[in-house]
């Protein structure tokens, strides 16, 4: 069975064009193993931040934090196990209604805990289904891997490097930030993108900077985006800026 879905293409270069990407539904044993060995992971990060959340006096923030990056993993995973895009979308789409409901509901409060309100939880759920609906049909999931990846340790990181060391603040666009914590943006997403495509794409020196490129977009999107928005715009911004630019120097 198959159902089409209707994506954006890459607006890297300041064309978007629509177009349909068959989601074949199938499954196997080994399918079947490696999305309950996902679902536990994910099981037992959420269960581990409430458990935190509630019977510690750890403050929301660091807990939240800790379901942010750990489930960072999630398309790294299903790209390790092969799991088809189609469950990615779907796990993603799940995940996004269940955020809006917690939105209004004390679901888990340990993903919305943060003395604010925003859509951070929602969004970050939506950048999993539109990566993972982009990249996997492509046969590419390793920048999808890395968008989500670069938003969960780099974003994560930068909050909390700049809320406990963040000793020079600034404020850009009414975005009060702290040069700390875009530095831990900056080198983290470096890193990390030079990790998830090197295996993939081989080291030269064009995807060293490729990787310097989308640190800087990784670090300005985080900055200037509020209200939770930094969740979808850093994700996508990432892995299609080092899509677009790896096609353009090292296809």
């Amino acid at each position: 069975m198959a159902v089409a879905l209707l994506i954006v293409d890459t607006p890297i270069f300041g064309v978007i064009n629509f177009w349909f990407v068959w989601l074949e539904f199938s499954y196997s044993p080994s399918l079947v193993v490696s999305v309950l060995l996902v679902g536990v992971y994910l099981a037992l990060l959420i269960t581990g931040a409430e458990l935190l959340n509630r019977f510690s006096h750890q403050p929301g923030e660091i807990t939240r934090k800790i379901v942010h990056i750990g489930s960072g993993q999630v398309l790294l995973f299903a790209w390790w196990l092969n799991i088809p895009g189609w469950v990615a979308v779907g796990a993603g789409f799940v995940a996004a209604c269940i955020a809006l409901l917690s939105y209004y509901l004390p679901i888990l409060p340990s993903l919305e805990s943060v003395g604010r309100r925003s859509f951070g939880t929602f969004f970050y759920a939506l950048s999993i289904s539109l990566l993972a609906g982009y990249f996997f049909p492509r046969h590419s999931p390793e920048f999808a891997a890395l968008g989500i990846m670069v938003m969960a340790w780099g974003d994560g990181l930068a909050a909390l490097v700049g809320q406990n060391f963040g000793k020079h603040p600034y404020t850009f666009a009414g975005m009060k930030k702290s040069w700390e914590g875009s530095l831990a943006m900056l080198a983290v997403s470096f890193v990390l993108t030079l990790l998830i495509l090197v295996p993939v794409l081989g080291w030269s020196y064009p995807l060293v900077v490729i990787a310097i490129l989308v640190a800087i977009t990784a670090t300005l999107l985080e900055t200037v985006s509020s209200f939770g928005v930094d969740n979808i715009t850093v994700p996508l911004g990432s892995a299609w800026l080092a899509y677009g630019l790896s096609q353009l120097f090292l296809a």
